[in-house]
């Protein structure tokens, strides 16, 4: 197995969690205003990766790997703003458009990143793969008409800050300590979302035990391992695999719904995510081929 394939089933996996945690948030943010929730799954997250950095600290540094500190600081403020964004524009638009236009970095990503010469040449096959994607996550998220409103706008400026986030990751990934990166960009985030809910929600206590749970797999899964695990798998692949494979939450949260909450998938949605499995499989063609005999 190479190390770009062992870093692209990372990617799936870290996708698989997230797309998992659409059914816990949809149980935990009952009662739960949007920042007391992610402050409670954050100081999870925050209080998991301690642990981890602590533990392998030694380890670490035995290695000789550079400190990911002052990377994580910039990760985190873009992870904050980008999320704080999308809950925020959430009271203004639903959830199928705030899928698709957030999914907007499968594009974004190669091509900012051929712009900026980030992770290699951006391949013909990378930019097909973008498109079946995209209309893929069309048919999944979006039902009946598009009509943009103020959350809509704010949801495709995110997109940007996202594209921003997973660059940045792929740029220092593969330089600097990794638990360095997840432990200080959770951290960030975890302070950002404390004072947003002191700001805008009136935090207490009882709702956040009623959801322990969700808040728990999310917490752990989602921001401890997920957020981890992106850092790793995104050492060995390029940026515009990366994006697309990490997209892919959105047909695991379809999926996850259908199972765990009875949601109905309707034909299209199907159609969907087979196009956007058929995106990921275009991409990774090239990477299938035997290698020529010399």
């Amino acid at each position: 197995m190479t190390l770009q394939t062992r870093g692209n089933l990372l990617l799936l996996l870290t996708s698989f969690i997230w797309g998992t945690t659409f059914v816990a948030q949809m149980a935990g943010m009952e009662g739960l205003g949007p920042f007391t929730y992610a402050a409670a799954r954050f100081t999870l997250g925050t209080l998991f990766l301690y642990g981890l950095w602590r533990y392998t600290k030694e380890a670490r540094r035995k290695q000789g790997i550079p400190s990911g500190v002052k990377a994580g600081l910039v990760a985190g403020l873009l992870l904050f703003v980008a999320s704080s964004m999308q809950q925020f524009a959430m009271q203004y638009t639903t959830a199928g458009k705030t899928a698709f236009i957030t999914a907007l970095y499968i594009v974004l990503v190669p091509l900012f990143a051929s712009l900026l010469a980030i992770g290699g040449r951006v391949k013909l096959v990378n930019w097909l793969g973008a498109f079946l994607a995209l209309i893929g996550l069309y048919l999944l998220s979006i039902q009946g008409a598009v009509v943009l409103n103020f959350g809509d706008v704010l949801i495709f400026i995110s997109a940007f800050v996202w594209t921003a986030q997973i660059l940045f990751i792929s740029h220092f990934a593969g330089e600097v300590d990794a638990i360095d990166i997840s432990f200080t960009q959770t951290l960030v985030c975890l302070m950002g979302s404390i004072m947003a809910a002191f700001l805008v929600e009136e935090p207490a206590w009882t709702p956040i035990a009623a959801a322990w749970l969700p808040i728990f797999y999310a917490g752990i899964l989602s921001t401890g391992v997920a957020y981890t695990l992106q850092i790793v798998g995104q050492k060995y692949a390029p940026p515009s695999d990366a994006a697309l494979i990490m997209s892919f939450e959105a047909v695991f949260g379809a999926v996850s719904g259908a199972l765990l909450l009875g949601e109905h998938m309707s034909p299209a949605q199907i159609l969907g995510c087979l196009l956007m499995f058929a995106g990921i499989l275009v991409t990774q063609l090239p990477a299938l081929r035997p290698a020529k005999k010399i």
